[in-house]
């Protein structure tokens, strides 16, 4: 069962969590059957750290993996021994895990060529994560790394890789994607989203002597909504956060004329 919703669903904001964690896997297959050969799509881990007054984004290169003979053998090692037992004090989480798409050149070391970045609410909403967030947007921009930028949230500040001030009221949609390029550093290219439309196919920036190749958004989302079984959303609350007073009256029109809601009475 498709969203009643043409685009992107306000309500999955609430479940942004496993949206997210689909929508890039479904994106990084998509990419991936479009490349030319020597570009590989994948979804890489990053991890954002507070460290009291600033935070940054680190990516970790080893794991641990613990297996139970180790667990074992650990057990068997301090038999005998006198072990302090230690006081348990819960500790709050201080790091978020957040996942990104890199188009790598398997030719030239692994060298990332574009990456792609599904915004989060911890981009968006506290002002540690934000500029977390605006160091990693440099980073990319610093190191020529084509970047995309794909919005679908609509809590939190603004936070694309460009001046707030540079765009124009008419595009200040709820969702917008924002693709900068290498090639051309002094240019940004903005794609709005009403939230009555459907999101438009756009161009996914390669190497310099690359085609651009096009992503397929809007069947990623309805296949998020369909195996993701959120056609159990109850549609007569209101999303969180909250529309806006024009879009309200639409949606609650849209659900209405769907069955979703009770029709409005004579």
């Amino acid at each position: 069962m498709k969203s009643p919703f043409p685009g992107v669903d306000p309500y999955l904001e609430q479940h942004w969590g496993d949206i997210q964690t689909r929508l890039i896997v479904y994106i990084s297959d998509q990419i991936n059957d479009q490349l030319p050969n020597g570009l590989q799509a994948r979804v890489e881990e990053s991890v954002c750290v507070d460290l009291e007054e600033s935070s940054r984004w680190i990516y970790p290169d080893v794991r641990l993996i613990e297996q139970p003979e180790s667990v074992s053998a650990a057990v068997v090692a301090v038999v005998g021994a006198t072990v302090a037992e230690p006081t348990i004090i819960p500790v709050p989480s201080e790091q978020i895990t957040e996942r990104h798409i890199e188009i790598v050149d398997l030719n030239s070391g692994n060298r990332v060529v574009t990456a792609i970045e599904l915004l989060s609410p911890a981009n968006k909403k506290e002002e540690s994560g934000r500029q977390a967030y605006r160091r990693k947007q440099f980073a990319y921009i610093a190191g020529r790394v084509n970047l995309v930028e794909i919005d679908l949230i609509r809590s939190g500040g603004f936070i694309i890789a460009i001046p707030e001030g540079r765009l124009r009221a008419d595009l200040r949609t709820p969702y917008l994607i924002c693709v900068r390029r290498v090639q051309r550093p002094d240019e940004a290219e903005i794609i709005h989203i009403p939230i009555d439309q459907p999101v438009p196919n756009f161009r996914i920036p390669l190497r310099p002597t690359d085609a651009d190749i096009v992503l397929q958004l809007q069947p990623l989302l309805d296949e998020c909504y369909r195996r993701g079984r959120y056609a159990s959303i109850d549609y007569s609350q209101p999303p969180r956060p909250s529309l806006s007073a024009p879009e309200d009256a639409w949606a609650d029109e849209l659900l209405r004329a769907k069955g979703l809601r009770p029709s409005q009475r004579p």
